[in-house]
């Protein structure tokens, strides 16, 4: 309803002024727009190409410049941060710090207390959807050991994060978007944590909210599974090396530090002997082979916060670096191509003939080149098939790593527990792999063997290097943009070009790491708001809006500015909102004679709090299935949070950015 007051209002004040027909027709295009975005029926991106093409066509925006919005700084910075987000998820960074922070303790209101906290956090520096999408596992697991909905976990972990990405100029797109329109007034763009005051308020109060009371105010609502499927836990087996943070340890507060991850100790190999079930008071010696039973998302947590290492990527480590050793003297006694048939012959199986024993080994050895030159590696899970020709067979027996350069890095045997050594045991029909290589390498596997690839799932595992690397990188290009140093797009671009040099990616996932239709989203948008503002239309809608509702008083525009743009951003893409709000708060505050810096803060922070529906934001959207939620369970918190919220930002607005 205020909604329908609002643009009521605004039609009443736009007919009273006489428009030109370049005014009705961006008008007409941008109502329409708005129609679409809300009505949902195409993705938000083909609504924002269809406006700007309008908008060509009608000779509102030049065709030279209608894809100038690709280049906008903005635009730039929006994708860069997204690549970043992503790879500080891969490499691990994040899962040892949510792990380690956690408490112990069985209190509910605690422990999810926490992980708000560690959301909110997170999300002022990395995209708050990979805030989200690190966590929900966490979550997930926090919820059922606390016998609690998943739901209610889930949501105020959402509504956090999306409280945490209002606090830097990085943490949201609506941030960076507003930074960007701030040099349309004749100044500089937002800084870095020019966000902070106003955002860091209303994220204290909205997260203090939700842990001491709004928590309770979810659905209690049952998860969803018809979607998903539940492999069980994989058994694996990791090295204790000199770095880890167990040495020393016994087994028993080894466990105490697990039992976060969901994840238990099932057996110990040291000095080559297993022992079966190890005693809890035994302590772990550096080179010790822990046999851990997890679930596969829990795996990163789990050897990230132990600072663990698997034992197949060991292994794989040792025997590259033999290999450099063995070469180094065979180069010193003849020639390059003497040495590698001698080394192919000595890797190949004694049953081969000596071409099949080349043949083998020139495949071992193309397959080992493309792993270690490009890094690509990925996780699949495979299935064993009834009748499989695996069956039987150990991963020492198909020489996985040197005919195939494949890693076997855990498997799942549903019904009974295996204590048998990784390597040497034998696989049986219903197993389920988790297998480390290239995809091509993979796929071939699988088909030669009788394996069923399942759905691809979050299967992350860290490297402790990559993650140091990752954070400074992400923490150099941060301060170089907060201290001016560089403008923003610059910095993160550097830190991008950083993650790909050093290989922190697989280059073939950096592109995948960008929402495109965000960008696309974006980059279409901008012109159509210049197009507003060149027609004069901004300032025609704006004085529609403050001479019959707000009246001319600055502190009630303010305040109407906040709540239309939240109303809207409920229903439609929160990018899409803040860019179409941008210009209108600045042509309300030119024409109110006041800052348009408070107007501006007033759209990004109400372009982010979308809480009373799953469509507003994409967090919202995330825990939709895996809370069991309904379109209308929103609200409940939801609408709670926004009041809070419109009561914390208009003073703090007020004071930190005074009219």
């Amino acid at each position: 309803m205020a909604l329908e007051r609002t643009f009521g209002a605004l039609n009443n004040g736009v007919m009273a002024n006489t428009m030109s027909n370049d005014q009705i027709l961006i008008l007409v295009i941008l109502l329409s727009a708005i129609v679409l975005f809300l009505w949902g029926r195409w993705r938000h991106d083909i609504v924002a190409a269809a406006t700007l093409l309008a908008c060509v066509f009608t000779g509102l925006v030049a065709p030279e410049l209608a894809f100038s919005g690709f280049a906008h700084p903005a635009v730039i910075t929006v994708g860069c941060v997204l690549v970043l987000s992503f790879g500080l998820q891969t490499s691990g960074a994040i899962d040892a710090v949510a792990l380690k922070l956690m408490p112990s303790s069985e209190r509910p209101m605690l422990n999810v207390a926490a992980l708000i906290a560690i959301g909110a956090v997170l999300s002022g520096f990395i995209n708050n959807i990979g805030a989200l999408a690190l966590l929900m596992p966490v979550a997930l697991q926090l919820a059922r050991r606390q016998k609690l909905p998943p739901g209610r976990v889930l949501m105020p972990l959402s509504f956090g994060t999306i409280l945490g990405g209002m606090t830097t100029m990085i943490g949201t797109p609506p941030n960076l978007i507003v930074a960007s329109f701030r040099e349309q007034t004749g100044m500089e763009s937002f800084a870095m944590f020019d966000f902070t005051p106003v955002g860091l308020a209303v994220a204290l109060f909205g997260v203090l909210f939700v842990v001491f009371i709004g928590w309770r105010l979810v659905p209690d609502r049952r998860q969803d599974d018809a979607g998903s499927f539940d492999t069980g836990k994989y058994l694996t087996e990791v090295r204790v090396e000199d770095d880890s943070d167990v040495i020393g340890k016994t087994l028993r507060k080894v466990e105490e530090m697990l039992e976060k991850a969901d994840a238990q100790i099932v057996g110990l190999v040291r000095n080559e002997l297993q022992v079966i079930v190890p005693h809890p008071r035994s302590v772990v010696r550096k080179d010790d082979i822990l046999i851990i039973e997890a679930e596969p998302e829990s795996l990163a947590a789990v050897l990230s916060s132990l600072d663990l290492h698997l034992e197949e990527a060991v292994e794989r480590r040792e025997e590259s670096t033999n290999e450099e050793s063995e070469q180094e003297d065979e180069e010193e006694k003849d020639s390059k191509k003497k040495s590698a048939k001698a080394k192919a012959k000595e890797k190949s199986p004694s049953k081969k003939t000596a071409t099949a024993e080349e043949s083998a080994a020139d495949a071992a050895h193309i397959g080992e080149t493309i792993q270690v030159e490009s890094g690509e590696y990925v996780i699949q899970e495979l299935g064993v098939m009834a009748g499989a020709s695996i069956i039987g067979q150990s991963a020492t027996d198909l020489q996985l790593r040197t005919l195939y350069g494949l890693n076997l890095l855990a498997v799942s045997r549903e019904g009974r527990r295996s204590i048998k050594r990784l390597r040497t045991t034998p696989i049986q029909a219903g197993d389920l792999l988790m297998m480390q290589g290239a995809p091509e390498s993979l796929s071939v596997f699988a088909s030669e063997f009788g394996c069923v690839p399942l759905a691809a799932r979050a299967i992350r595992i860290p490297s402790r290097r990559k993650a140091i690397i990752a954070s400074v990188v992400l923490l150099l290009a941060i301060a170089g943009a907060a201290f001016g140093v560089l403008p923003a797009a610059i910095a993160f671009a550097t830190g991008v070009l950083a993650f790909m040099v050093l290989r922190i990616l697989p280059l073939r996932k950096v592109y995948n790491a960008v929402d495109w239709p965000v960008i696309v989203l974006l980059a279409a948008l901008i012109p159509v708001a210049e197009a507003m503002e060149i027609t004069g239309t901004a300032d025609l809608i704006a004085r529609g809006l403050l001479e019959n509702i707000a009246q001319g008083q600055p502190i009630v525009a303010l305040t109407l500015i906040l709540i239309v743009t939240m109303t809207l951003s409920d229903f439609m893409n929160n990018a899409a909102t803040a860019a179409v709000m941008c210009p209108l708060s600045i042509s309300a505050a030119q024409q109110l004679g006041v800052n348009p810096d408070a107007f501006l803060m007033a759209v990004a922070v109400g372009a982010s709090c979308a809480f009373l529906t799953p469509i507003g934001h994409q967090n919202n959207t995330l825990i939709l299935g895996p809370g069991g939620f309904r379109f209308g369970d929103y609200w409940r918190l939801g609408l709670p949070m926004e009041i809070l919220v419109v009561a914390v930002a208009v003073p703090m607005l007020l004071w930190i950015w005074p009219l």
